[in-house]
């Protein structure tokens, strides 16, 4: 046979990905995927014990900064036997996983709030509002209220800084309580809008990185000292 014969039959023998068994867990590699199904087609239940328990080790060897992590056994005795295909029969020492509980998908989550009618006040508004409509009357509901207004107000000029009237709040307040809450006829005055204007300004800063901060106080000071009048020295 020639080299050429010889080469062109190599190539035959050669494996290819595309043609491999598809891997349950690609991030062991093809080796210790080879050595799990080897073990499940060994006979003698003692000498299938010894070999997972030997690939244990070898999967914990892969992963050496998770051994210190709760339940690390457990997870690789149940990656054992999902790499295996739910066919290898040996003796663990944690409950053995089936393929019903693994492919097992969990409830679907709902938005709590699909259309809000008014975004800028957010969820939370809503919850605290419904909240206030199952308490009894008294002190208490009076005092929620009026922190509920004020932080709507809050809210509200957030998204307007101009202003806003107090009887916008409690129009929306009575619409959002589904006419449970009114405010119109109350004596209750909510915080002043200058004082929330800038409580909103102190927030807002607190979010600015420092370096923007550091640039802003430096454009401020050359500002400042451009609009200093020019003193003739004497």
């Amino acid at each position: 046979m020639t080299n050429n014969e010889q080469a062109h039959a190599i190539v035959h023998e050669l494996e290819y990905n595309a043609e491999r068994p598809h891997l349950m867990i690609p991030e062991y590699g093809r080796h210790l995927q080879k050595l799990i199904n080897q073990a499940t087609q060994i006979e003698d239940r003692e000498e299938r014990n010894k070999a997972a328990r030997y690939i244990i080790k070898v999967m914990g060897s892969l992963n050496p900064h998770l051994r210190d992590v709760l339940d690390f056994q457990h997870k690789l005795w149940d990656q054992l036997f999902i790499m295996s295909n739910f066919e290898l029969e040996v003796d663990s020492p944690y409950p053995i996983p089936t393929r019903e509980v693994i492919n097992l998908k969990p409830e679907r989550l709902d938005y709590p709030q699909k259309n809000p009618k008014y975004r800028y006040y957010g969820n939370n508004i809503k919850y605290m509002i419904d909240v206030a409509n199952s308490w009894e009357e008294g002190d208490l509901k009076s005092a929620l209220v009026k922190v509920i207004a004020n932080h709507m107000k809050k809210s509200y000029l957030s998204w307007n800084k101009d202003t806003v009237d107090d009887k916008a709040i409690f129009n929306h307040l009575f619409e959002l309580s589904n006419g449970k809450i009114d405010l119109h006829n109350s004596s209750e005055e909510l915080l002043n809008t200058s004082d929330l204007m800038r409580t909103n300004k102190k927030i807002s800063n607190k979010n600015i990185p420092l370096n923007q901060k550091n640039l802003i106080q430096k454009k401020s000071k050359i500002q400042l000292q451009k609009s200093k009048p020019f003193k003739k020295q004497q």
